[in-house]
């Protein structure tokens, strides 16, 4: 295979929707300023009538009910909790939320690493074929060929015995059968590919030779040497400064669009995927509470808890002191997400939500359609109808219930979620 190759769409293969230059405003209609390069925010809304875009190719990864569960003091305890998910070809979803809210477990699991001993129900579809429960000899032929995983420490996740080339090839070797001539070429090609100066030099070094910033592109190159079509990224500028993280996450972005592969980025930060991401999932206790575009989510968040995230950004408050003049102090969401095993009754935001009223803690959210792929999980959202940003919803009548829950006694044998 030659490094022209993978730069190189697949025959078939969906070519992104081209990076917009727009500024999207964030919670309370400020610009966001991202912390992934350019300062400026996707719009994520494929142009209409392009049979080619991104939001209206047929999945990838198709995920429904996606429920991960542990034994912990005798009892089940949900860690993931009947997730629901989309990746089309060329797209990149973007998937957030705090420590402990699910969506590490979900990235795991979705390329059979889950946890030890965990149940998994549900349905993980890739490209047409079904992988929870797919026996792990199975798994070895899929994984790293056609979906590979970049992990959030590089320092952890590459051998420090072993040559950067040596280990950026040695699966290359195994399911593609190159000689090892081939494969240190092919190691040079990918140490290229990921902008990583030196060539043959630096296939030859030691991965603590190379910057935490380099590690990371590394590790990239590994994943995409036999040319995968799915891209699992946990967490993989979290350890990085913001220039280098601005570097790596810009690098994931130009290869998508050079290679045509979909990438799922699991992160914290909802900054970082206003710059790549089509698509945005947010998680709180092992649920999705919110999906949209990139532009509908981060300008027009609709849940109290995708609120509270943005106005927790650093960079959305110096937003606002550029706005308004003067320093604006940041606004921590109060309080910490529940444990796996501790998890409120009804919706298990409500001990944190400023918008909580009667009802949130008997009635769980279920997600309500409130535009094209849009939902949100919250007991004050309303079918077709989204908010404008800053406007809170109006909270119902007092001792009214949420019109958009299910008895909390319905899943009350489905104790809580959250990542080990």
């Amino acid at each position: 295979m030659s490094g022209d190759s993978i730069r190189a769409p697949r025959p078939g293969a969906t070519t992104p929707a081209p990076h917009r230059d727009a500024t999207t405003p964030a919670a309370g209609g400020v610009p966001l300023d991202s912390r992934a390069g350019t300062g400026t925010a996707r719009t994520g809304t494929p142009s209409a009538g392009r049979p080619d875009a991104p939001g209206t190719a047929e999945p990838l990864l198709k995920v429904r009910g996606l429920t991960v569960t542990l034994p912990r003091g005798g009892r089940p305890v949900r860690l993931v909790d009947g997730v629901d998910l989309d990746v089309r070809p060329g797209e990149v979803l973007g998937i957030a939320g705090e420590s402990g809210s699910g969506k590490t477990v979900t990235g795991m699991t979705l390329v059979g690493l889950g946890p030890e001993r965990a149940t998994v129900t549900g349905s993980v579809t890739y490209d047409g074929r079904e992988m929870v429960g797919l026996p792990e000899k199975e798994w070895s032929r899929v994984r790293g060929r056609e979906i590979a995983v970049v992990f959030q420490d590089p320092s952890s996740a590459l051998h420090p015995m072993l040559t950067v080339g040596r280990q950026i090839t040695d699966h290359v070797r195994r399911h593609q059968g190159l000689d090892r001539k081939q494969a240190a070429a092919r190691a040079i090609e990918l140490l290229d590919l990921v902008r990583i100066p030196g060539g043959a030099s630096a296939a030859e070094r030691y991965p603590h030779q190379f910057s935490g910033g380099m590690r990371q592109r590394i590790a990239i190159a590994s994943a995409l040497a036999c040319g995968p079509r799915l891209l699992i990224a946990d967490e993989p500028t979290t350890a990085l400064d913001v220039t280098v993280q601005a570097g790596i996450v810009e690098l994931l972005d130009e290869l998508r669009r050079e290679t045509g592969m979909a990438i799922a980025m699991v992160t914290h930060d909802l900054g970082v995927l206003s710059s790549v991401a089509d698509r945005i999932a947010v998680f709180y206790s092992g649920r999705v509470v919110e999906t949209g575009s990139v532009a509908e989510v981060i300008g027009h968040p609709q849940h109290p808890y995708t609120r509270g995230l943005l106005e927790a950004l650093p960079h959305a408050s110096l937003g606002q002191r550029a706005a308004v003049g003067h320093a604006v102090p940041l606004r921590p969401i109060p309080g910490s997400a529940p444990a796996a095993d501790a998890l409120p009754p009804g919706c298990p935001f409500h001990p944190r939500c400023a918008a909580a009223f009667e009802g949130c803690d008997r009635d769980r959210p279920v997600p309500v359609v409130i535009g094209p792929a849009r939902t949100v999980a919250c007991a004050l959202a309303e079918p077709g109808v989204v908010r404008p940003a800053g406007t809170p919803a109006p909270a119902p009548a007092a001792g009214d219930a949420p019109t958009a829950g299910i008895p909390a006694d319905a899943s009350a044998d489905a104790p809580a979620r959250r990542d080990a």
